[in-house]
């Protein structure tokens, strides 16, 4: 009989694969015990009186997309700093670099998607932030 892990040697197990591993596990989990790992959608009731316009106010975005626009002149700087910030591989982050424009970091939060950003632009590269 397997031993069982405990929840953080779970997670731990899960940060170390990447994005499309972590994606192929959740539809497997999903089919295997027949659930959706989608978040509920919370529905808010209409705010009475002068609350109404509080709640039409724009929240601040939380989750970044960092775009390697262009690499630049300096193009194997930006693939060590693209394998810097990701766990892919030589080939992978050359790949990225080369299909430019492409997506180096989904859903990151303000912090690490500026830092991502400085460190890329600092190799010479071009990026945005979605």
């Amino acid at each position: 009989m397997a031993a069982k892990l405990s929840t953080e040697e779970l997670l731990e197990q899960f940060k170390g694969l990447t994005l499309i591993e972590l994606s192929e596990f959740v539809k497997a989990f999903e089919e295997t015990f027949e659930v959706t790992a989608a978040a509920p959608v919370a529905v808010a009731a209409p705010a009475a009186g002068g609350a109404g316009a509080a709640a039409e106010e724009v929240e601040e975005k939380d989750s970044f997309d960092v775009i390697l626009e262009a690499a630049g002149e300096k193009k194997i700087q930006v693939i060590k700093v693209v394998r810097e910030l990701t766990s892919l591989g030589l080939g992978e982050a050359k790949a990225v670099v080369d299909g430019a424009p492409k997506a180096v970091l989904e859903g990151a939060n303000k912090e690490t998607a500026e830092k991502a950003k400085a460190s890329l632009e600092e190799a010479g590269a071009t990026v945005t932030l979605k």
